[in-house]
């Protein structure tokens, strides 16, 4: 049976994806990938062309900075291991919120909204990144992307949120910029909520199968029934 929802409607609980949903981590990638790559004496990309590898965790994101030629398995597992050298240094250190992130999370917060953070980067990375920027502590917790023995864009995650939240999937809006939390959020059964200006590897977001794009994340807060 298809879902098809109407708005605005009943919420009882909010998860929000992390790098391109609520902060540009792109100049933090930029700047861990060029230096991989100038460390391993390969040609560094540009910032428009790793925009686009961003969304399937590191290791697909250092393979794909590789040129194509320098993609076998042994290479590729060194190149994961510097890239993670020089990411320490660099995470959290040139990424910048979007607009609208602060005004939606208050609003969550304002209506009692019980929130989480759902990510696919690695619980060494994302839990310094909350930290630096000042969100964690809008979130009871982070379910990172070795958090769980799923992630993104299995529906695992979201049903995990919905568990420790006190939750159901039918009261529970998932908000990401890709097609890994679309999905994700789908299979679950929760509320997809998408937004435009982040990673999704390329691909028009309205292309996708979600149950509605918003501009921002305050944005968002028109679509819950006060």
């Amino acid at each position: 049976m298809v879902k098809i929802l109407t708005f605005p409607r009943p919420v009882r609980s909010v998860s929000l994806d992390l790098d391109g949903t609520l902060l540009d981590t792109v100049p933090d990638l930029a700047a861990a990938a060029n230096a991989m790559l100038r460390e391993l004496q390969l040609p560094e990309r540009s910032a428009a062309e790793l925009r686009t590898f961003v969304g399937g965790g590191i290791p697909r994101f250092v393979l794909w900075c590789l040129p194509d030629d320098k993609r076998d398995g042994a290479l590729h597992a060194a190149a994961i291991e510097v890239f993670k050298r020089h990411y320490v240094l660099s995470n959290g250190r040139f990424s910048t919120l979007y607009p609208g992130v602060i005004e939606g999370l208050e609003g969550f917060r304002r209506r009692g909204l019980r929130m989480a953070c759902i990510t696919n980067k690695t619980a060494a990375f994302s839990e310094p990144l909350l930290a630096m920027s000042g969100l964690a502590p809008y979130f009871e917790f982070t379910l990172s992307g070795d958090s769980l023995p799923e992630k993104k864009p299995h529906p695992l995650p979201l049903l995990e949120a919905c568990r420790r939240l006190d939750s159901t999937p039918a009261q529970h809006m998932h908000i990401g910029d890709s097609k890994h939390d679309a999905a994700a959020a789908l299979a679950a059964a929760c509320i997809s909520v998408t937004l435009p200006y982040g990673y999704n590897e390329g691909e028009d977001v309205r292309q996708m199968k979600t149950d509605v794009i918003v501009p921002s994340v305050e944005a968002a807060l028109a679509l819950i029934v006060e």
